[in-house]
């Protein structure tokens, strides 16, 4: 390397150092175990157990054999006991040093507390040129080990000792901080349900995590009116609970236009959700107002799964996107629909997390799952079918649940609307 008169050329240690960090150029990596060979395991684990104070890890067979693993009370290091066949190169080894040295806070008081218990020292705890203190012991079946310390060690012990209370108090705080959120948004659910003659009517939010992104309401609009509402926030986790907190309160708070104006209501809310969250969030909603006496429902889907209408007769209507999601544009673009209900129709609302469901090959619950699992319910009443529908989702998939699961199940009970009389020719 070249180098002007003022600036020496630059010299590479030899020693390259490298911090012990993770990521992508340092992935996690420690020492699984350590072999220690013996005739017997369950004489072992009567001396590394009872005498020693270690844990059992792992107790299993193999073709190869019994394999046992065990840890000091830290864990932090693992031993494996291996009884060879007789005769064999392993077998050789058994008695003979391992290798294996163990660091102790205060090397005397685990050598008082050991040799109580009948651990054999070969060599008691004694001071070492270097600074620290050394001693070695014996298993039942000869192996040695060795058992050390120094005062440095012991203030890097408690430092580390103290970094893993702090971690381990941090993670309380967390869960316990994420308990309260769970909390606070399962109030942000609907408390009650408004009673109606002609519709009964139910829903569930199951999140995936402690809480979620998806949303489902049952807001009066009046002695005779009801709204339907259900909703899917972009992202999850803590970011989509925060945005599904400020979207149902923007929901509340204009509710006095909802049954008047449906459209200038969804403008209203999408302006406020759109001035007051960043640009990326915004959220699908299904929003249905159903009323009582006429037994109608007017609805806007702004951008989410398309409500399914299984009429009592058989047939299958889907409630399809009126308008764009909240939240995305400045301006709400859409319109109304509007569907007259008749005894026995059952209008359904749900979230991705029912439909994209899998099973252990990755195929999907799917729409065609949902429509037959509400068919077969169908005698059922809204509670019923709801509870029903959720338990063949949750018997259908495989390992942890990937998304929030919400559903809203709305039947017709009403008197049939009489039909026009033909005219006598």
């Amino acid at each position: 390397m070249a180098s002007d008169g003022n600036n020496r050329e630059k010299t590479r240690d030899p020693v390259q150092r490298s911090p012990c960090a993770s990521g992508s150029e340092n992935p996690y990596l420690r020492i699984f175990k350590s072999n220690v060979y013996v005739r017997n395991h369950d004489r072992s684990l009567e001396f590394y157990v009872g005498q020693l104070g270690f844990c059992v890890l792992a107790d299993s067979r193999f073709e190869f054999g019994r394999w046992i693993a065990i840890a000091p009370p830290d864990g932090s290091a693992i031993l494996a006991l291996i009884a060879p066949r007789r005769g064999s190169e392993n077998y050789r080894l058994i008695g003979r040093p391992t290798h294996i040295a163990f660091i102790a806070e205060d090397v005397n008081a685990t050598y008082e507390l050991w040799r109580s218990r009948g651990v054999k020292f070969v060599q008691p705890p004694q001071p070492q040129l270097w600074g620290g203190t050394f001693a070695t012991f014996q298993d039942i079946d000869g192996n040695t080990f060795e058992l050390l310390g120094s005062d440095e060690m012991s203030r890097e012990i408690e430092a580390q000792r103290r970094e893993a209370s702090d971690r381990v108090e941090q993670e309380r705080r967390v869960a316990q901080e994420l308990e309260i959120a769970k909390q606070v948004q399962a109030r942000l659910f609907p408390q009650g349900a408004p009673a109606l003659k002609t519709l009964d009517y139910a829903g569930v939010c199951i999140q995936a995590r402690h809480v979620g992104g998806d949303y489902y309401d049952f807001l009066s609009l009046g002695p005779t009116e009801l709204g339907l509402l259900i909703g899917d926030i972009s992202g999850k986790g803590i970011a989509a609970a925060l945005l599904m907190a400020n979207l149902q309160a923007n929901l509340r708070s204009q509710l006095a236009i909802a049954r008047q104006q449906p459209q200038l209501f969804l403008k209203t809310v999408n302006q406020i959700f759109f001035d007051n969250t960043v640009e990326s969030a915004y959220s699908t909603i299904f929003f249905a107002e159903y009323c009582d006496e006429s037994q109608k429902l007017r609805y806007a889907n702004c951008g989410h799964l398309a409500g399914l209408l299984l009429r009592a007769g058989g047939a299958l209507e889907e409630l399809h996107s009126t308008g764009t999601v909240l939240g995305l544009f400045r301006n709400w673009d859409g319109h109304t629909g509007e569907c007259q209900l008749a005894p026995g129709d059952t209008l359904a609302l749900y979230t991705d997390g029912v439909t994209e469901a899998s099973d252990a090959k990755g195929e999907e619950f799917g729409q065609r799952g949902l429509i037959e699992s509400l068919r077969h319910n169908a005698s059922l009443d809204a509670k019923a079918t709801v509870d029903a529908v959720l338990r063949e989702i949750q018997q259908y998939s495989a390992g942890e649940q990937a998304d929030d699961i919400t559903l809203i199940v709305a039947r017709c009970k009403g008197k049939r609307k009489p039909g026009k009389k033909k005219r006598a020719r």
